[in-house]
């Protein structure tokens, strides 16, 4: 479903260059839940702004459902951190669902159709007519899932959705959006600095190095398909796992390190 191919950035100026992304190579199958995560200058958001046809690549390629990414791919939808700049605070929560519709030119019936749908899917179906400034954190964000869902894309990339809400908030969204992944089929591509939460939520984790960026580490998450924040979190596979991703996080900010120092 996607297939990142020896991608590799550069950014030039004038007067120097910085290689923000070196030989980035993976690929996603269709219905994967892949999480990716890397030590902090890691080139996660460059690899996004490539995967979404927003920048173009150095060399190397993305590649979308079979067709080549050189603007936003018309099967992929995002949700971003900061969910209250992503809705419009005059529109009602149903106005902002359905936008994204309106842009495609869904036909009318449609649209209500996927609007309802997409809000109950959420948990939200009562609110869509009030307003974004109405709701708490956890439940704008929610609506900014049911905008994403209701476009019916086949791949979900999601940039650290839940880093602006609370440990509970954050503990039921993430149960919402397994829920949603297993429930319509999606790929999803889960951009994340929490490391429990990659591997509670994914069937693998990317693990990044340091820029300029490849694949440190590609960890398989058997933890089963029904997953609960208590027992899954309490198995020692679980534990294990934890360990494996956060020591590659450690030895790619080691590297880093070392690559500075000489």
């Amino acid at each position: 479903m996607v297939v990142v191919d020896h991608l590799a950035k550069t950014y030039q100026s004038k007067t120097s260059s910085v290689r923000a992304i070196g030989d980035l190579h993976f690929t996603i199958s269709s219905g994967e839940f892949a999480c990716i995560v890397g030590p902090s200058g890691a080139g996660k958001t460059t690899l996004l702004k490539c995967l979404s046809g927003l920048l173009q690549p150095t060399s190397g390629s993305v590649t979308v459902n079979g067709h080549l990414v050189k603007s936003p791919p018309a099967d992929m939808a995002f949700v971003l951190q900061e969910y209250g700049r992503s809705l419009f605070p005059w529109a009602t929560v149903a106005h902002n669902v359905e936008m994204p519709l309106l842009e495609n030119r869904t036909p009318k019936a449609e649209r209500r159709r996927r609007v309802v749908d997409a809000l109950a899917a959420v948990g939200l179906a009562d609110a869509a007519d009030r307003y974004p400034w109405q709701l708490s954190g956890g439940m704008q964000q929610r609506v900014a899932i049911a905008r994403a869902v209701a476009y019916q894309p086949k791949v979900l990339v999601m940039d650290e959705p839940f880093a602006a809400v609370d440990a509970q908030t954050r503990a039921d969204l993430e149960d919402l959006v397994r829920r949603l992944w297993h429930e319509l089929g999606l790929t999803v591509l889960f951009v994340t600095h929490d490391i429990d939460e990659a591997v509670y939520l994914g069937t693998r984790v990317i693990v990044l190095s340091s820029a300029p960026t490849f694949v440190q580490d590609d960890v398989a998450i058997d933890l089963g398909m029904e997953r609960d924040q208590i027992h899954t979190r309490s198995l020692s596979a679980f534990a294990e796992l934890r360990s494996r991703v956060y020591e590659g996080i450690q030895q790619a900010k080691a590297a880093a390190l070392t690559q500075k120092a000489s």
